[in-house]
């Protein structure tokens, strides 16, 4: 009889930057545009059955069957185009939190912890930095410039502006929701109130504006920020730092 086994690792790996995006791209290529792929070939195939036969010839042309198949035909078309094009907003967000997270990898030199991909109830939270200046939590919102002149974005507070326009996703709640969700796990497995900061990164682009001012919320070009946080105080001691970053890892491995 063979001895029973079990894997040596004990503890899942913590997430990679941009998981979720890779997970959401596997999810429609293999699960919805191959399902549409393979009923496409299908009918295809049916309908060129059908003519084959009636070619031999053995039967009446299949004018019912082709038009239904057809039908069938243009509808999973259709469908793998929709599909098709949610692709390239995921892989630029991919590729934007790649960037960005790269970049915060950067600040573990400086005694920071990094966080990548920590999975909420239907929603992820990009990054998250801890350090003796605060803990950091970030989202990373990757948008197309414009071919010509200069991609810029307004701050003020209360609304983000994307080269004069509003965003189409609400930036500003969304991070709070996240630093909110952060300091609710910190709570929940530390006991301790610690508070969180939220962070929105824009790669690529300008940011002007006074919003960043008021201390409740960054907009920021990713290269931005670590100047922001060196101007900060420092405001947890090492402890506070290593029991946070503990418990946001055994969360991120349980999760």
């Amino acid at each position: 009889m063979k001895a029973k086994t079990k894997s040596p690792i004990k503890d899942k790996p913590l997430r990679y930057v941009a998981q979720s995006a890779d997970e959401a791209i596997d999810d429609l290529l293999n699960d919805k545009v191959l399902f549409y792929w393979s009923i496409l070939v299908l009918f295809l195939v049916s309908i060129a059955l059908l003519w084959l036969r009636y070619y031999l010839p053995t039967v009446g042309p299949p004018v019912w069957l082709t038009a239904i198949l057809g039908c069938g035909c243009l509808y999973c078309g259709y469908r793998i185009v929709q599909h098709f094009r949610k692709l390239k907003p995921l892989k630029l967000g991919r590729t934007g939190e790649r960037a960005v997270g790269q970049y915060l990898e950067s600040l573990r030199e400086s005694g920071a912890h990094v966080f990548h991909d920590i999975l909420g109830d239907k929603f992820n939270v990009d990054h998250v930095v801890i350090s003796n200046k605060g803990i950091y939590v970030i989202e990373t919102k990757t948008y197309s410039k414009p071919a010509k002149g200069r991609p810029v974005i307004n701050f003020d507070g209360d609304r983000v502006l994307i080269n004069g326009k509003e965003s189409k996703t609400d930036v500003i709640t969304q991070a709070k929701a996240a630093a909110s969700y952060i300091k609710k796990i910190l709570k929940d497995s530390t006991g301790k109130e610690i508070e969180t900061f939220p962070v929105v990164l824009f790669p690529g682009w300008f940011v002007e504006g006074a919003g960043n001012k008021k201390g409740k919320l960054w907009v920021l070009e990713p290269k931005a920020f670590r100047k922001f946080v060196d101007a900060q105080k420092v405001i947890l001691q090492d402890e506070d730092v290593n029991l946070a970053s503990y418990h946001l890892s055994r969360h991120i491995r349980n999760a």
